[in-house]
């Protein structure tokens, strides 16, 4: 009998996915706070993770490694974040305080993820190895 890996982690790699993207449009924030118009975007990580489940369990199955990319999808999710605090004058609304709390939120989360996929692993190569 085969043992399938790819719906026993499909959703932690979704979630890591999500998690990367997010760190991407974060840091694209952050190198976009001295712009002039520029308008800060934010992820909404329980959005795009219900997002890829839904596709998920409408039964669409990746064939190829280039089919049904995740990080093209999930631009669907991506919009502009309601500003803290009032314009500054020239049209921007990234606060890089803000920003850097999110990015290092986002990547202890994903820092968790990893530690928590590990252990999965862990404990299937034991299961495996008959407890060695």
């Amino acid at each position: 009998m085969a043992i399938g890996f790819d719906k026993g982690f499909q959703l932690h790699t979704q979630g890591m996915l999500i998690r990367s993207q997010r760190s991407e449009v974060i840091a694209s924030n952050i190198a976009n706070a001295d712009t002039p118009g520029y308008k800060a975007k934010g992820l909404d990580f329980k959005q795009a993770f219900a997002q890829a489940n839904s596709k998920q369990q409408m039964g669409m199955s990746r064939t190829n490694d280039k089919h049904f990319d995740l990080r093209t999808e999930l631009n669907n999710s991506v919009d502009f974040r309601v500003p803290n605090q009032p314009d500054t004058g020239d049209g921007n609304t990234v606060d890089v305080q803000v920003e850097r709390n999110l990015f290092l939120k986002n990547s202890m989360q994903y820092q968790a993820s990893i530690q928590f996929l590990d252990g999965k692993i862990k404990a299937m190569k034991k299961v495996i190895s008959g407890g060695q």
